[in-house]
């Protein structure tokens, strides 16, 4: 009689922190699944670069015209590398679904659901690998962006920042992308649904010039595109200045005007779609995967 009570305790004892181990099981999973297959990390990270060096080479004198009018002494380099790092979490925010296909389309996903982990822990976890990747993906650019000429004017402390707000930027895509993989529960489906969204969404907005260098028609939609709300964030990290072109505060009197608005948005976005995520993947069933 005492065997059962034994098995019982140390069964408590076990599950005593399972959100958090389930979360990092699945944290530790898909950093080795993209560690074994880099190929999607490389491209997600390839396109943004290509961008950088472009956009700085080709277009430089041109759009710098523009920047300049509106802050003058900001090279272009400089105004451009906010809106790469905000590229670069969103390209990479697409591949999370894709990886969720992939999981279901070789039948891991139906296994997971049939475990006793938590759903919530099994999103968490690769939402946290998936940002784990992004942060780096982001230190690379701001780094080449430096070594192309771009100034970060409030130094390593701004730099992390960037981070910061990049990594936020990301999370609502991340959940969107997934959402939309398993509802479709096909590769190609979440390919193009994300891909569909990414340059309209980076080209209809503050990234590549200041807003109102653009036609009143990109302007209106700029306003209500998180894009903006994430570059000009990022944007006012990078040059110390409050740039923020579509929600004017003026809590903290510098800097913090042009980041907390957009900082504001994103969070809730991120948690509108983060549920929505969590919820589909909470109801989702092995038979809705077979």
């Amino acid at each position: 009689m005492s065997a059962p009570a034994n098995d019982r305790s140390g069964s408590s004892a076990r599950s005593g922190n399972t959100f958090v181990g389930d979360a990092w099981v699945n944290f530790k999973r898909w950093n080795l699944k993209a560690v074994r297959n880099p190929f999607i990390l490389v491209v997600s990270l390839v396109q943004p670069i290509i961008f950088l060096v472009l956009f700085t080479e080709v277009f430089g004198n041109v759009a710098g015209g523009a920047v300049n009018r509106g802050l003058p002494g900001i090279s272009y380099e400089t105004y451009l590398v906010p809106a790469i790092t905000i590229q670069v979490a969103l390209a990479a925010a697409i591949t999370s679904g894709v990886g969720l296909v992939n999981d279901i389309e070789n039948g891991m996903f139906e296994k997971v659901l049939v475990t006793p982990m938590s759903r919530t822990a099994v999103f968490v976890g690769k939402t946290a690998a998936e940002v784990f990747r992004i942060a780096v993906q982001i230190a690379i650019i701001l780094g080449l962006g430096v070594l192309l000429g771009a100034d970060i004017v409030t130094g390593v402390a701004g730099a992390a920042g960037i981070v910061a707000v990049g990594i936020l930027f990301s999370l609502w895509f991340v959940a969107f992308s997934n959402a939309v993989a398993i509802l479709t529960r096909d590769q190609e489906s979440t390919i193009i649904s994300a891909n569909l969204l990414q340059f309209p969404l980076l080209f209809l907005s503050s990234a590549f010039l200041p807003l109102e260098a653009l036609p009143g028609w990109i302007q209106t939609f700029a306003r209500v595109n998180p894009v903006t709300y994430g570059v000009d964030a990022a944007r006012s990290l990078m040059i110390d200045r409050d740039v923020m072109t579509v929600i004017d505060v003026a809590w903290f009197g510098g800097t913090l005007d042009g980041v907390a608005p957009g900082v504001a948005v994103l969070v809730g976005l991120d948690l509108v779609l983060g549920a929505v995520a969590v919820v589909l993947l909470s109801r989702a069933s092995s038979s809705d995967v077979k």
